[in-house]
């Protein structure tokens, strides 16, 4: 069995073993840490420089922020203001905590995934408690702190411990080379746990329409490929697969968290089936990254 099968198997079986056994997520708790730890080692090995920005991160942020308001739109047309919602919150998610370690796998240029997660996060929380009044009608002060704490605690921790443990022991930056299947190993049981996760919330939706369950999931998965598709365009030949990871792979728990706190279940189903989509899609592009690390095979 080639590696690249090998981990699009572990990936896929993670997946299906959390949508199985909604029991796991009692132990959702445990993503946040398995995300830094992470993170730690993906900046063990990226130096950030004023290089890191590109001109193209400003577009990826306006694009984030229009996407959202399409799919809105969209969502009011197609099924009315609660698919609206669904697809707005799934769609102005800013970028995943986890996207720079995807792009680490694919040997890509993790200081600009970074540069994305930072320039997302702050800009949109920041905006959030104006734009949340406009598409809910009630005023969210809470978002900027809320987010800016999840922010400190999950990236600058574990980026503040790699500066410290590379500059008092500098062979420290060969580790992630030495445990990348280690690596692999804690994302694929933070994947188990995150489709845990969502599974159970999905289950407990008991009362929701079965007609309401699947326009909210294909509402998410239009904006799951815009998001992608419209990343690898934004990127041009030069950041392709970064600034596709940025704008597609995305920060749902903050969003699952906004959409449970000022609209309803329902609306968080949005970001909640997203967490399936964007993860089948970053297995399938694991798996075409370790089949041409062994050259095809």
């Amino acid at each position: 069995m080639n590696s690249g099968f090998a981990r699009t198997a572990a990936i896929l079986l993670a997946i299906a073993l959390g949508a199985a056994v909604p029991q796991g997520h009692v132990l959702a708790w445990v993503i946040r840490w398995i995300i830094m730890v992470m993170l730690f080692f993906v900046f063990l090995q990226t130096r950030f420089s004023r290089a890191a920005l590109h001109r193209s991160h400003v577009t990826l942020l306006l694009a984030n922020i229009s996407l959202a308001f399409a799919a809105w739109a969209l969502g009011w047309v197609i099924g009315g203001r609660e698919i609206a919602l669904a697809a707005f919150f799934a769609a102005i998610t800013p970028t995943a905590i986890a996207a720079p370690v995807i792009i680490s796998f694919m040997r890509g240029r993790v200081d600009y995934v970074v540069a994305a997660f930072l320039l997302t996060n702050v800009v949109i929380a920041a905006l959030l408690p104006l734009m949340l009044p406009f598409v809910l009608g009630r005023a969210t002060p809470a978002v900027f702190a809320q987010v800016l704490g999840s922010v400190g605690l999950v990236v600058f921790v574990p980026m503040a411990a790699a500066r410290i443990v590379c500059a008092a022991h500098a062979p420290a930056a060969e580790w992630p080379g030495r445990l990348r299947n280690v690596a692999f190993g804690m994302w694929v049981t933070a994947m188990f746990l995150i489709t845990s996760n969502a599974s159970d919330f999905v289950r407990r939706q008991v009362d929701t329409p079965h007609i309401l369950l699947g326009q909210v999931a294909i509402a998410s998965l239009l904006v799951c490929i815009a998001s992608f598709a419209a990343g690898w365009w934004i990127g041009g030949r030069e950041f392709q697969r970064e600034a596709s990871q940025a704008l597609g792979q995305k920060n749902t728990t903050f969003t699952i968290y906004l959409a449970l706190t000022y609209a309803s279940p329902l609306v968080a189903l949005g970001p909640t089936f997203y967490v399936v989509w964007h993860n089948l899609w970053n297995s399938w592009q694991l798996h075409q990254a370790a089949r041409r690390e062994s050259g095809g095979g």
